[in-house]
């Protein structure tokens, strides 16, 4: 099997640094299903809730890409 291409291994990184991240979260929080009823039977707070939890994994991505990043520069400097 060849070398994976630097794009690829760069996902790879990134998936792992998001699941360590996960990891360190306490409960893992879910999108809720589809808005019928919603929460407390309003659709307005269902779609607010989910784009919330949105926020929370985006936030772990950025910071997964961020720690990519570092460890790359500090490699650099190193080599």
């Amino acid at each position: 099997m060849a070398d994976p291409t630097p794009s690829a291994d760069r996902r790879r990184r990134l998936h792992d640094l998001v699941l360590g991240l996960l990891a360190r979260q306490g409960e893992l929080e879910l999108l809720a299903g589809d808005g019928v009823g919603g929460v407390d039977g309003d659709p307005a707070l269902w779609l607010e809730r989910n784009r919330r939890v949105v926020q929370r994994y985006q936030a772990l991505v950025r910071s997964a890409v961020t720690l990519d990043a570092l460890i790359d520069q500090e490699v650099g400097r190193h080599q």
